[in-house]
């Protein structure tokens, strides 16, 4: 009976499978539209291949042995046992002297494994500065199965770009695009040695560009000037592809795969190859890269949140956060809070681009930099001359004494004591003697607490009102409001740069 009842379902189901319009391709009325798209999908699916038989060749594997740190073998003294070693068996004092006398195993070596480049058909090759970092050996390996010994040329640590040296001759040579042109959407197609897998082909797209603030910077700000203006790409990067090529559909290299966040996330970043051929060039004709610096911590105005409510007159620009003692800024005009708009004439709109700019200017020779600088409520540009220094892996930092000091004037609303900056005061406290109040005490959990002002910190302005003793400190400070925001100078350190004060609005 059920078979019966259902017969009328089965009959009307098999009569719409067969009418249905979308199988009209088997009487031939939709053929040619099918066959139009298969034939795309053809032609992509050819263009991904062609770019991996094209490119693989110029990829090659890195494998880098390791001293690891062996912990010698140390006799306790214990004499107890469990009986599982055959030296138990022996008196106490025999066994102990077998055992500081047996010779330990040979200290292990780790090995690591990357990819990289081959950029100049003599046999320089571009990867990462952390795949051959503190390397014994290094091992190269090309397509063709051959294997050679590499020597490092050069590493740069801000942009982790490093040159390796192998002795061969008529290489083939990886095309270079200019990433500066490479757009977000286009194809991206990684080549690499994941998980030691070779020449493992990934792709996917450009998801951004300009990637920066990926690493978080340590307590010396640009001090530690870590070139970050990476591609963001969601082609599969895994360890091991490290230093190898992320490439487009034309077969350039556009990026050199440097770092994932997280393990399947689909996020990986890669160098842009620009700037890894600038540091490349410059690291095989003379061993190192020399970058030039301005010696300031700098933020992009439109990211800058909380500063861009309080100076009004201005678009766009990088903000002057910090000025770093004996750097070479801190012997120009520029001030902290100061807005750089432009260097030589060329518009700056983040904190990467005035790094980009100033990397390669000439060391000494002057820049001018176009610079928005508000005065109490006005803001006016004017130009600055800065001549660029050699930038520093360590640039040094002059520290401040911690001695008992007494407390004249406290702000409860800022939670910070402050006090008349005489000679004697900076003697005391061992900073040098300049306009303004110095700080004795900071109450942790306030807002001077959480934003890192500090004892012995010399505050020079407020809301960009000088204040030379601690009645003016006081009397401008009246007038300022914490919920919209107290900017605050002052020099750390011997380091001049700015807080902003804020009352959280959700309190």
């Amino acid at each position: 009976m059920r078979i019966l009842k259902f017969c009328p379902l089965l009959l009307a189901a098999a009569t719409s499978l067969f009418t249905a319009p979308r199988l009209t391709a088997w009487d031939g009325t939709n053929s040619a539209a099918r066959n139009a798209n298969l034939e795309l999908a053809r032609q992509l699916n050819q263009a991904f291949v062609q770019v991996a038989d094209e490119v693989s060749p110029v990829v090659v594997v890195i494998t880098v042995t390791q001293k690891a740190s062996a912990a010698p073998q140390v006799d306790s003294g214990d004499d107890s046992s469990d009986g599982s070693d055959p030296l138990d068996r022996l008196p106490p004092d025999v066994r102990r002297w077998f055992r500081q006398h047996e010779q330990s195993p040979p200290p292990e070596k780790s090995r690591g494994q990357g990819s990289g480049i081959i950029i100049r058909k003599d046999g320089y090759i571009l990867t990462n500065r952390h795949v051959v970092e503190d390397a014994e050996t290094i091992e190269v390996r090309l397509k063709d199965g051959r294997i050679f010994p590499a020597t490092v040329r050069g590493v740069d640590a801000p942009s982790d770009v490093a040159v390796v040296k192998i002795e061969a001759a008529n290489l083939p040579v990886a095309k270079l695009a200019d990433s500066s042109k490479t757009r977000v959407g286009e194809f991206a197609i990684a080549i690499g040695a994941p998980f030691a897998l070779d020449y493992s082909v990934t792709f996917g797209h450009v998801s951004a560009k300009d990637r920066s603030n990926i690493i978080p910077s340590d307590d010396q700000g640009e001090a530690s000037m870590t070139d970050q203006n990476f591609i963001q790409t969601d082609a599969n990067i895994n360890p091991g592809n490290s230093g190898g090529p992320l490439i487009n559909i034309e077969g350039e290299v556009i990026g050199i795969n440097t770092l994932i966040r997280g393990l399947r996330t689909g996020i990986g970043f890669a160098i842009p190859i620009n700037l890894a051929k600038e540091v490349a060039d410059k690291l095989i004709t003379e061993g190192k890269f020399t970058r030039s610096w301005l010696g300031i911590v700098i933020l992009s105005y439109r990211e800058y949140s909380g500063f861009n409510d309080l100076v009004k007159g201005v678009q766009d620009g990088v903000v002057v956060k910090e000025i770093a003692a004996d750097g070479p800024a801190s012997k120009s005009g520029l001030h902290p809070g100061d807005i750089i708009t432009a260097i030589d004439g060329k518009t700056v709109v983040t904190d990467q681009q005035l790094k980009d700019e100033i990397r390669s200017k000439r060391i000494g020779q002057p820049v001018t930099l176009n610079v928005f600088r508000k005065v109490k409520d006005e803001g006016r540009l004017i130009k600055i001359l800065v001549k660029p220094g050699e930038w520093k892996d360590s640039p040094p930092a002059s520290g401040a004494a911690d001695v008992a000091a007494a407390e004249d004037n406290s702000s409860t609303n800022l939670g910070l004591t402050v006090e008349a900056l005489t000679r004697d005061r900076a003697g005391q406290m061992g900073v040098a003697m300049t306009e303004g109040v110095i700080v004795t005490r900071v109450e942790p959990g306030t807002l001077a607490g959480d934003s890192g002002i500090k004892r012995g910190d010399v505050i020079t302005s407020i809301n960009q009102q000088p204040v030379n003793n601690p009645k003016q400190f006081n009397d401008v400070l009246k007038a300022a409001d914490t919920k919209k925001g107290v900017i605050i100078n002052l020099v750390s350190q011997g380091a001049a740069r700015f807080e902003i004060l804020k009352e959280n609005s959700q309190n």
